[in-house]
């Protein structure tokens, strides 16, 4: 059995590195959407079954205040309308006056 070249051996290491760092940056992409999942699990949690009103309250707020400039698609915003819809009927009433 012929031994390969060290040019060879090196050609690939490269190879597999491209590998192991394309699993790597998916894991980590698995990982993320994941640690989203659950953040937006839990807000929506405390927004449906909280019983401190005053946080809920708060809460729903901020996400008025901060949702309409984050969400860019119309898709996105139609499922957080009933998140925004008071803030957005608030808005339109102002904008009739």
């Amino acid at each position: 059995m012929a031994h390969k070249s060290i040019t060879q051996r090196l050609a690939e290491l490269e190879e597999r590195k491209k590998t192991l760092k394309a699993r790597l940056g998916k894991q980590e992409r698995a990982q993320d959407t994941r640690r989203k999942i659950l953040l937006g699990a839990l807000v929506l949690h405390r927004l449906e079954h909280s019983h401190d009103s005053e946080f809920t309250r708060r809460l729903r707020d901020w996400l008025q205040r901060e949702l309409p400039g984050f969400l860019v698609r119309d898709g996105d915003k139609m499922l957080f309308e009933d998140i925004l819809a008071p803030a957005q009927a608030e808005e339109n009433s102002r904008a009739a006056e």
